[in-house]
């Protein structure tokens, strides 16, 4: 059956684009644009046929959804940082099918996931900035997921996560990646202090979190970064909750992942955000349960813990 061929967390910050042209900012997202080419040069070595991204810039009030649409095509300008991203050009394939399938393993795990095939919706650029490095000869089918969760929980992303990884083991006939699309910590520069922070971090502390959390990853503690995934998401003011993470990490296994992140873009700072290109090398999951195996649910009872529901605010668990 269906294989998930390779699994990252990736930048997509606009000054990559920025980067590309004339101007003070030419020249300084080099590393991140390299470490996507590295990330596209490994699926396609793969065989990858059809990249999933979980987009922390597609914001949702109600259910999951996916961008199922069989082409997109289009001119785009960021509503957020016009002037960051304006007028960038776009073309890609999706691939409905795989789409139709998730959505129904998400809907059979008990997770509400709408798969919007017939839209006019377009691509939001958590989905774009990533596509332009890697996808410019259209050569992978795009699916883009929503991940910016307002009133979502932290357990149903992981839970969906995990049911699209069974739906492509168990009913697709081809290869896939997964991307969660969005940066560590995600605390902008204060209005007027933008250009002083475009190569700088908001502040120490959201570093030394976001370089413990980076320790954790390639160390393969999961246990440690999941329990604390909701306190982390609320205090290092996480891009989209951090709900493209947990979606990912739940597609690995969740705390029982076995694997040891791979840093491809080594950590830097953007607009005073902390971010990253990593890998996370796909296994099988560890379980004393094997029939857990071929099961679409889950176990994510850590994300119940007390302690955690009341540092990250239970509104938003």
């Amino acid at each position: 059956m269906g294989q998930l061929a390779l699994a990252a967390k990736i930048t997509h910050v606009p000054s990559m684009y920025l980067s590309e042209l004339d101007g003070p900012q030419k020249g300084t997202r080099q590393a991140a644009i390299d470490g996507h080419h590295e990330i596209d040069r490994r699926c396609r070595a793969l065989g990858v046929d059809t990249i999933v991204v979980f987009d922390t810039h597609w914001l949702v009030n109600s259910a999951y959804h996916l961008n199922n649409a069989a082409h997109f095509k289009g001119v785009y300008t960021s509503n957020e940082l016009p002037h960051f991203i304006s007028n960038m050009a776009y073309e890609y394939d999706g691939n409905p099918a795989l789409g139709n399938v998730l959505s129904k393993a998400c809907n059979d795990a008990g997770v509400l996931t709408l798969a919007h095939e017939h839209t006019t919706l377009a691509l939001e650029y958590g989905t774009l900035v990533p596509m332009r490095y890697m996808n410019a000869d259209r050569h992978y089918k795009v699916i883009s997921v929503s991940a910016l969760c307002m009133v979502h929980s932290l357990a149903d992303s992981a839970r969906l996560g995990w049911a699209m990884r069974c739906a492509v083991e168990q009913h697709y006939e081809g290869k896939v990646a997964f991307f969660a699309s969005g940066s560590l910590s995600h605390r902008f520069a204060q209005n007027g202090l933008a250009p002083d922070y475009a190569n700088k971090i908001w502040s120490p502390f959201l570093e030394q979190l976001d370089r413990r959390v980076i320790e954790l990853w390639q160390r393969g503690d999961w246990p440690t970064f999941c329990a604390m995934l909701p306190e982390y998401a609320a205090k290092g003011h996480g891009e989209g909750f951090m709900h493209d993470t947990a979606m990912l990490l739940g597609a690995l296994g969740w705390d029982r992942y076995a694997g040891q992140a791979e840093v491809i873009t080594p950590y830097f700072p953007s607009s005073g955000t902390g971010q990253i290109n990593a890998v996370f090398p796909v296994t099988q999951l560890a379980s004393k349960n094997k029939s857990e195996l071929n099961n679409d649910r889950l176990d994510v009872s850590n994300l119940q813990d007390p302690a955690a529901l009341y540092a990250a605010g239970a509104s938003r668990l």
